[in-house]
């Protein structure tokens, strides 16, 4: 155990605890301002500008309104392509299962870039053909911004899942599935009534790795920021305005408040989806 004691020490508690102890402190000007500053202990300080703060607030809101498309989307679409790949009829399992794997092997700052390049008028295939079929759209409006966040993140980790899902139904036992088709059950419902709620300990962790995830959303919306999205400012996300706070204002106190409660939000999520999880299995 001690390896990894020391190894959870290095990299988990001791940032941690170093993020606390800086959420406590301020950086202030000593003087008229023609001096450096000076770091003041500030209590609860940065807390209190956090929550205080309307572009931090609103940074939740865009990221529960994210949370409430892409889960679903993430989750449903994964396991709809496990269970397609997983049945009877599917023919070539390993490639499609290499094939739907491939985009999470690319970067995620590569795969948005490609994707920023999809998105942008006037060079963009998808628009050409959107524009030829008599449509219109603009991935960078306020209307479209968050469908086209969902698209770069789920496109990227839906296959990543998908394996997941895949991997746990081939331990459920053939001779279930060979009695449900027996007794009648047609292909929907023995994917729907046996083979997901066997699979059900995968879905939890697979919701809750993905919950976690959802939350520290970064790299989708800073490209698009910085394509020049008005949709998108630099506070869209908890994480941009904690990028924000401590590499443009410099106010890494702040950050590190910001940073904190963060944290505890994915340790509530955590928690709330590990029992909600533990009723659906025990049910």
């Amino acid at each position: 155990m001690v390896p990894f004691l020391v190894l959870f020490a290095a990299v988990m508690a001791a940032p941690i605890g170093y993020a606390a102890w800086l959420s406590l402190f301020t950086e202030q000007s000593s003087g008229l301002g023609f001096g450096g500053t000076e770091r003041a202990f500030s209590g609860v300080g940065n807390y209190v500008k956090a929550f205080s703060d309307t572009g931090f607030r609103e940074s939740f809101l865009h990221i529960a309104a994210y949370c409430a498309l892409y889960i679903p989307v993430m989750i449903g679409g994964a396991l709809t392509l496990a269970l397609l790949v997983d049945s009877a009829v599917a023919r070539a399992k390993r490639f499609f299962q290499l094939a739907l794997f491939l985009p999470h092997a690319i970067p995620g700052l590569i795969a948005s870039i490609l994707w920023i390049y999809l998105y942008t008028p006037g060079i963009s295939p998808v628009l050409d053909w959107i524009e030829a079929a008599g449509g219109s759209w603009n991935f960078f409006s306020a209307d479209h911004v968050l469908s086209s966040i969902v698209n770069l993140a789920a496109w990227q980790w839906m296959g990543y899942n998908m394996v997941i899902f895949y991997a746990a139904l081939q331990a459920v036992p053939r001779e279930l599935i060979e009695a449900a088709d027996m007794d009648g059950a047609g292909p929907i419902r023995t994917a729907l009534q046996i083979k997901v709620p066997l699979i059900s300990s995968a879905v939890v962790m697979t919701v809750l790795f993905t919950c976690v995830g959802a939350i520290q959303l970064f790299t989708e919306p800073r490209l698009l920021n910085q394509k020049g999205s008005a949709a998108v400012d630099t506070e869209w996300s908890p994480t941009m305005y904690i990028w924000k706070a401590a590499f443009l204002q410099h106010d890494y106190g702040l950050a590190a408040a910001a940073s904190l409660l963060l944290a505890a939000l994915g340790v509530a999520l955590s928690y709330l989806v590990t029992k909600l999880g533990n009723r659906w299995k025990a049910a």
